[in-house]
């Protein structure tokens, strides 16, 4: 039986960029695991995961949650090191 840590482990997320889709989206882990790896490999679908995770460190801010916009852009930073091609502006 295939578990959801054998379905993160196959994707081109991280957990904690799973994490931040699943968030993001309002769906299980495994659904944003599949989003993601759909994500990674369409046309602009990597900024798309750039623009989600900034959504949600925008989001954090305007509530005053430091503390998760935090965790947000150490998970934005990570993303944008391994996936450089979605940084906004990248063709």
């Amino acid at each position: 039986m295939i578990t959801l840590e054998d379905v993160e482990d196959m994707s081109a997320l991280s957990r904690a960029e799973i994490d931040a889709l699943s968030a993001h989206e309002h769906i299980s882990a495994y659904d944003a695991t599949l989003l993601g790896e759909y994500m990674m490999h369409v046309h602009h679908g990597p900024q798309k995961v750039n623009e989600m995770i900034c959504d949600d460190i925008r989001s954090a801010l305007h509530a005053d949650n430091i503390d998760q916009a935090r965790e947000l852009f150490a998970v934005l930073r990570a993303f944008l090191a391994e996936n450089p091609e979605a940084a906004r502006g990248a063709s």
